[in-house]
């Protein structure tokens, strides 16, 4: 094998456990997976870093010159911040495969992002912060535990408050679950099955054993997950991605509702997803204007004609 074919196969091996690391371990998602596959196939390429040991050798200054490169080719500050948290996850991994514990991989600021008006989140941006936000955390199962919280709000419009109430009686999860809300107020939520896997993935790693009696989501002295933990935990990852600070754990509740309208949900449904008392609620939520609105209203109360 010459020496261009043994770099190829080098890449090529690299690939395939990263893409394993980032679909089995990690749960990504495909859009995910995706765009950090391509970082990390031009980070190579740029610095023709082929297999494990270069990748491990890679400093901060080498990971600046390639962003530079990248910031050349046109992509705007966004993007730089987008493949900059993509291409830390991907170094560390290297490093752990290189069997490099010390020095730290390369750590770079982001650059600055002008913020827009805040906006819903789209279904796109909610698994990026989902994502970002396990990348970020520091040990592999606390970020899979975020994840599975923020999918719960996003995927079943759970308040974070009712996330975390959650305990080890919850589970095994079929694709109903009963809430207990505000007010005492219960009600049926759907359990789609990418936010199932993801609890699956993060009790499967967590060293806390469930407990029929205990939180579902442990912190690392095995208490109950506090809210101000998954709060700060956003905050750093939205700043990564370019998001307003509107975008919290509790807009992710927020977008949920908004895109089940926008696909053509009923309002009716909705609020009873939501647990809200009364559609003025459920309008406050959504976000929609008032000719959507109206028009809802009209097909899903019983007297909207009277």
């Amino acid at each position: 094998m010459n020496e261009a074919a043994a770099f190829l196969a080098a890449r090529a091996e690299v690939l395939a456990a990263w893409h394993a690391h980032l679909t089995d371990a990690r749960r990504r998602s495909p859009h995910t997976v995706r765009a950090y596959m391509a970082t990390a196939g031009r980070l190579m390429d740029a610095l023709e870093a082929y297999d494990w040991a270069a990748l491990a050798r890679i400093d901060t200054a080498g990971l600046r010159h390639f962003l530079a490169e990248r910031r050349d080719d046109g992509i705007a500050n966004i993007s730089v911040a987008r493949e900059l948290s993509a291409l830390r996850g991907f170094l560390s991994f290297a490093r752990e495969k290189a069997g490099i514990v010390k020095p730290a991989p390369p750590r770079l600021r982001g650059p600055r992002v002008k913020r827009g008006i805040p906006r819903p989140v789209t279904p796109d941006e909610a698994t990026d912060l989902a994502d970002l936000v396990a990348v970020n955390a520091r040990d592999d199962w606390q970020g899979l535990r975020d994840r599975a919280v923020l999918l719960l709000l996003y995927g079943a419009g759970l308040r974070i408050a009712e996330a975390l109430s959650l305990t080890g009686a919850d589970w095994p999860m079929g694709d109903r679950l009963t809430i207990t809300g505000k007010r005492q107020k219960q009600r049926v939520i759907a359990i789609l099955p990418a936010v199932r896997e993801a609890i699956a993935a993060y009790l499967a790693a967590c060293p806390w054993p469930v407990e029929r009696d205990k939180a579902l989501f442990r912190t690392v002295k095995g208490a109950a997950l506090y809210p101000s933990a998954v709060q700060k935990a956003v905050a750093d990852a939205r700043g990564l991605l370019g998001l307003p600070d509107t975008a919290t754990p509790h807009a992710l509740r927020h977008s949920f509702a908004t895109h089940l309208l926008g696909a053509g949900a009923d309002l009716r449904s909705i609020q009873e997803l939501l647990g809200h008392v009364s559609l003025s609620s459920t309008q406050v939520y959504t976000r929609v204007d008032a000719a959507v609105l109206l028009d809802a209203y009209r097909n899903a109360h019983p007297r909207a004609e009277d």
